[in-house]
């Protein structure tokens, strides 16, 4: 008498995670959130953004295709927990992506690395831990741009507003033969200086450092044409 075989279960894919309504609706919240408390965009803006630099950094260091698929993953889910509030979010992001992501049927070796890197992408308690947690770190801190600021009100913008807002192009550049990653910047001095954007991000930059350390690679930020390492 043959024996059934059991079917394989398909992989969970990023489109299925982009697909799900309760993922839109957390990332949607979590903006609003966000908004409230007069922070800059949360919202699926950033989590394209950063799940494409995650892509492009972990493709670059020749990681497989499903470990980026992993990766821009993690970074399309790795804001989730601002829908609670700002202070710890990464951790509770990471409770609330352990709790999608097994209902979806992820087995917990591919959920492991997504909540590590989810779980330490903030300055204040993360770290560097892994590949996929190091290129998530760089995406997110690299997304500075006009398109950020939320409040309407120029005459009341912040320093954060004002130096979003200031910087008119961002992107991310890496180099095999230096090892060298940048983050390219073009700012409008008539609303931010260069000063302003280190006084507010100099944290940001430190870790992206660590984090390209951690895959071989020194960490360079390019600001009107000017380098700083």
């Amino acid at each position: 008498m043959a024996v059934e075989s059991k079917p394989v279960p398909r992989p969970v894919t990023l489109k299925d995670v982009k697909s799900s309504l309760k993922v839109r609706q957390l990332i949607d919240g979590a903006n609003e959130l966000m908004k409230a408390m007069g922070y800059t965009e949360h919202g699926h803006r950033h989590v394209e953004i950063v799940a494409g630099i995650t892509r492009f950094i972990l493709e670059r260091l020749e990681s497989d295709a499903r470990y980026v698929e992993l990766g821009m993953i993690a970074a399309h889910m790795h804001d989730i927990g601002n829908v609670i509030n700002r202070i710890d979010h990464p951790i509770s992001g990471a409770g609330i992506a352990f709790r999608i992501l097994d209902g979806m049927g992820m087995p917990a070796d591919e959920i492991s690395p997504i909540l590590g890197a989810i779980g330490n992408h903030e300055e204040l308690a993360g770290a560097p831990i892994s590949l996929m947690g190091a290129a998530v770190i760089i995406a997110d801190k690299s997304d500075v741009h006009r398109s950020r600021v939320q409040n309407p009100i120029l005459e009341t913008f912040d320093i954060h507003d004002r130096v979003n807002y200031a910087v008119t192009k961002s992107r991310v550049d890496m180099d095999s033969t230096t090892k060298t990653i940048a983050l390219k910047l073009e700012i409008d001095p008539q609303f931010a200086t260069v000063m302003e954007y280190f006084e507010i991000f100099l944290s940001r930059m430190v870790m992206c450092r660590k984090a390209a350390q951690f895959f071989g690679y020194r960490f360079t930020l390019e600001a009107n044409g000017t380098y700083l390492e």
